[in-house]
């Protein structure tokens, strides 16, 4: 049981880890040029005055809610960390640990609805920005998480306190 409950808090710190690293890192988009956008603001590098010119990301719509999903898949990844916590101290003996579970069932669906917000529409997003590029390695740990919490969250459902 203490093997379950420290892979289970292994998985959990990894999530929170790669949606720290995908919300606030700077490569969601990689433009030719190996210049990168991420999801707060667009710095580019200037070759002539070698220096990083910074600016606030597009009004768009669609970034802004990539932005807030993003962000709250955050919070409630640390929610259920903290609801894991607690119930694991001070839960009965049997009880599940259903609020967890939901809690990190919600973390996933966020990053999910985030990352493909942002595949659908990134033309719209980067419409000010040369035709080209690729996602970058932001995009893709988002997309690694929403697996990784899917099953994390489907785990503390099914996981049951014992002594």
């Amino acid at each position: 049981m203490s093997l379950l409950l420290v892979v289970v808090s292994a998985l959990h710190i990894l999530i929170l880890i790669l949606l720290f690293v995908a919300t606030l890192d700077k490569s969601w988009w990689t433009l030719p040029g190996k210049d990168s956008l991420n999801l707060w603001s667009d710095c580019m590098w200037n070759r002539i005055n070698k220096t990083w010119d910074c600016s606030d990301v597009s009004e768009n719509g669609w970034l802004k809610a990539v932005q807030i999903l993003m962000v709250l898949s955050l919070i409630l990844c640390c929610l259920s960390f903290i609801l894991f916590m607690f119930q694991l101290y001070n839960m009965k003996r049997g009880g599940l640990f259903y609020a967890t579970g939901i809690c990190q069932l919600c973390t996933s669906l966020t990053v999910f609805t985030g990352a493909l917000i942002y595949a659908i529409h990134v033309e719209e997003i980067l419409a000010k920005y040369p035709r080209g590029g690729s996602f970058g390695y932001c995009f893709v740990l988002a997309w690694v998480a929403f697996p990784l919490a899917l099953a994390s969250g489907i785990t503390y459902i099914h996981l049951r306190k014992r002594e």
